[in-house]
């Protein structure tokens, strides 16, 4: 049986790299000049914290942010932008999640996707990924294929392929 398995995984180095390439535009970009705007990426809470003078601020900061990720080849859909701005005294906070994983409703809606394709292929939620098992790679290809054209709000990447 062939199988492979749909996950939703962070690359921490180009998410390292984007925050870094970023910090360093912040320093360089006339339109910040002069305001108390920081980066901060917390490993282990895996979220993205942006402090600055104003709401302004903040949205050209995120879409810095958003470039320098592309860039990286990070989806921006990694980042959850539904957050709200917090005000902390002189300066605004947000706090961007990092998503990694596929939540149990996500990995649902995906496997219903899967069945109403009525593919030849048994899709099962295994932690925080979906197994997808088949007796022919075209049938597997076939789910890749629907899977890239549905937009499921999540970046989905297609790992441990065997045949």
């Amino acid at each position: 049986m062939a199988s492979f398995d749909i996950v939703n995984k962070i690359e921490e180095q180009n998410i390292d790299n984007a925050v870094n390439t970023a910090k360093r535009e912040l320093l360089n970009r006339y339109d910040l000049n002069g305001t108390d705007s920081e980066i901060e990426w917390d490993r282990k809470a895996n979220t993205i914290t942006i402090i600055t003078d104003n709401e302004m601020h903040v949205n050209t900061i995120e879409d810095i942010l958003l470039a320098r990720m592309i860039k990286q080849h990070v989806e921006a859909k990694t980042l959850d932008l539904s957050k709200d701005i917090l005000p902390s005294g002189k300066t605004v906070r947000k706090v961007l999640p990092l998503r990694s994983g596929i939540e149990k409703e996500a990995a649902k809606k995906i496997i219903a996707k899967i069945k109403e394709s009525k593919l030849k292929v048994q899709a099962a939620i295994m932690d925080d990924k979906i197994r997808v098992t088949a007796k022919q790679i075209d049938d597997l290809q076939k789910v890749i294929a629907l899977c890239r054209a549905s937009d499921f709000d999540l970046p989905l990447q297609y790992d441990n392929m065997k045949a």
